[in-house]
């Protein structure tokens, strides 16, 4: 995991995307994209660490777009921002893709960017607990081992 988070933002609204990079460059590592089919291609190549998207785009809407990004790597925080404010999306987003934030459009640069830092602590905490039940694991195996040949011993 890097230093500078690295961040996918899909949003079909192109002045979105080019004011999310101006405001995020100096923070972020960051891929765009304008439609969640172009962002599923970008979330398989790139290792993402973090991943926004819009609600409402055509094709397929932001929940949709997360459900396959939980399929892929269901560790990845997942954050959707939206003008869109139907509490059914929210609730929907919650249940099936488990969003870490949702936030509201306009963004605040302050809120969102906290918001994202957190993600992506999120993420570490994720992956070093992984790696400590994986230790754990290891070191029962090898006390259990351990154990059976003290008594057989």
């Amino acid at each position: 995991m890097t230093n500078t988070p690295t961040i996918l933002y899909v949003d079909d609204e192109v002045d979105n995307l080019t004011s999310f990079k101006a405001n995020f460059r100096r923070d972020f590592t960051i891929f765009t994209a304008e439609n969640a089919l172009e962002g599923l291609e970008l979330f398989r190549k790139q290792d993402i660490e973090v991943v926004l998207t819009d609600q409402k785009m055509p094709g397929m809407s932001g929940v949709e777009f997360l459900r396959e990004v939980v399929k892929l790597k269901p560790e990845i925080p997942r954050i959707i921002i939206t003008a869109y404010s139907d509490i059914n999306v929210v609730i929907e987003g919650v249940n099936d893709t488990n969003i870490f934030k949702f936030i509201q459009k306009p963004w605040n640069v302050d809120y969102l960017r906290t918001s994202i830092f957190q993600a992506h602590e999120l993420l570490f905490l994720r992956r070093e607990n992984a790696r400590l039940i994986e230790e754990l694991k290891t070191a029962n195996s090898q006390l259990e081992f351990y154990l059976r040949q003290k008594l057989l011993s």
